[in-house]
């Protein structure tokens, strides 16, 4: 039985060496097969130069133009008021609004004109004063002439003995009495000078008075000064008003102002654009001065536009008038002031409503640079990278220098020719010399060339 089970043992064992060494002469080699690598389809963009359209956005708040705060001048009782003044009304140019009673302030200016015809009446008469004694003076005068020469011949016949030493001093005490005479009436004269000094000064201060009584009168009559829209009224008629009080705010209509927050960086970037209007060689040291800011740049050439945020399909058309002396202390932004002509006249309620006080708004400051510049989308930059395929279609790395970021914008100032096929995919891993499968992606060429014109929001 023991040799029986050990034979079958050794019998299986041959079988299966056998089994082996078949299938070991069967067997097929294996296939050779030539190593191919797959290209990666990518998409790209030919590297063009295009004139940018540089912006500086920012948000900020509007405000009127001018503002009228009509204050009392003078104190009363409102007699009238127009049934338009109220809040939110436009009113015309010279359209009467409110009265003070002026009743006090004409017996005033009466009152003036009254003590001005006393006095110019007293100087009249101070004139006929001076003609009369100057026509006494000259009569009194020739008898003080003939009183010397009684005087002169008494003294000869009292030289002689023929006139008595009484009658010869009687003579001369006439003579005194007349001489006593016209230097009285002499003194008068002199005192006419100074007289009619006194009598001016009255008078200029009479009319000091009319003026202000006038000027009065005319401050208890408000009219508008220009077309305006009613901001707050604070008064009703019959109430009683004292001077200093503010009857009413008023806006102008004729132009607003909208002061965004734009940062340094993107306005500096829109002004830097600008041709020097006084220097066109460039040269900031020029004798002009920095006081010629506004006059060396031609602000004029720039396209603002303002928005509301609340109506993002209607926009006005701006100008950038200044920008403010200070960064806001919270963002550390700079301040730009952007007038708008004529908010009211062009609007068109509701599609295009007007710009009204404290609305919210949304400015853009653009200007085209000089020179056409290369740009790429800012996703196809990888670390100061661009990814190109070359004429062999084959992945190269290319170091670039950005010259400045506008949004999704970024624009190539070194590293980049035109011609050049710039990879928009973000390829993991990226390898020099890998084979691509590149598309021109025309959708993205326009949208790029949409966004340079500025015509992306």
């Amino acid at each position: 039985m023991h040799r029986r089970r050990k034979l079958i043992l050794i019998l299986t064992l041959i079988a299966g060496i056998v089994f082996v060494i078949v299938m070991v002469k069967l067997r097929q080699p294996p296939e050779r097969m030539t190593e191919q690598l797959t290209a990666t389809p990518v998409r790209f963009l030919d590297a063009r130069p295009l004139t940018v359209h540089t912006e500086a956005r920012g948000f900020g708040q509007v405000l009127p133009a001018r503002t009228w705060q009509a204050v009392a001048s003078v104190g009363g009782r409102i007699v009238w008021k127009n049934p338009d003044l109220e809040s939110g009304r436009l009113i015309p140019e010279g359209t009467r609004l409110l009265q003070i009673d002026p009743t006090r302030y004409k017996l005033a200016e009466a009152s003036a004109k009254a003590d001005i015809a006393g006095v110019e009446a007293e100087l009249r008469q101070l004139d006929q004063e001076k003609q009369n004694t100057e026509e006494l003076l000259k009569l009194e005068s020739r008898r003080l002439t003939l009183a010397r020469r009684e005087l002169e011949r008494a003294r000869v016949l009292a030289d002689r003995g023929a006139l008595s030493e009484t009658r010869l001093d009687e003579q001369q005490r006439a003579t005194l009495q007349q001489q006593q005479a016209v230097q009285s009436l002499r003194n008068q004269l002199n005192l006419i000078p100074a007289k009619r000094d006194i009598l001016r000064a009255r008078l200029a201060r009479s009319e000091s008075t009319l003026a202000n009584a006038r000027e009065d009168l005319e401050d208890t009559r408000f009219e508008a000064p220009w077309d305006l829209r009613i901001h707050r009224s604070d008064i009703e008629t019959r109430q009683q008003v004292s001077p200093g009080q503010t009857l009413f705010v008023a806006d102008s209509i004729t132009g607003a102002e909208a002061t965004v927050q734009l940062e340094i960086s993107e306005l500096r970037n829109v002004l830097s654009q600008i041709p020097d209007a006084l220097d066109p060689a460039g040269d900031n040291d020029a004798a002009t001065g920095f006081t010629d800011f506004h006059r060396r740049l031609s602000l004029d050439t720039l396209t603002i536009w303002v928005q509301p945020t609340n109506v993002p399909d209607s926009r006005w058309e701006g100008k950038l008038s200044r920008v403010t002396g200070s960064l806001d202390p919270t963002t550390r932004t700079v301040q730009a002031v952007i007038t708008v002509d004529e908010p009211y006249r062009k609007a068109n309620p509701p599609s295009r409503p007007p710009l009204i006080r404290n609305m919210f708004v949304q400015a853009t400051i653009s200007a085209p640079t000089p020179e056409p510049v290369l740009i790429v989308p800012a996703s196809a930059i990888h670390q100061g990278v661009i990814y190109l395929a070359d004429d062999s279609d084959h992945l190269k790395r290319q170091p670039v220098s950005i010259g400045w970021e506008q949004g999704e914008l970024a624009v190539i100032s070194d590293g980049l020719e035109p011609g050049d096929r710039v990879i928009l995919d973000d390829l993991v891993p990226a390898m020099a010399g890998m084979p691509l499968n590149p598309r021109y992606d025309e959708q993205t060429a326009q949208w790029l060339q949409e966004m340079a014109r500025g015509e992306q929001p």
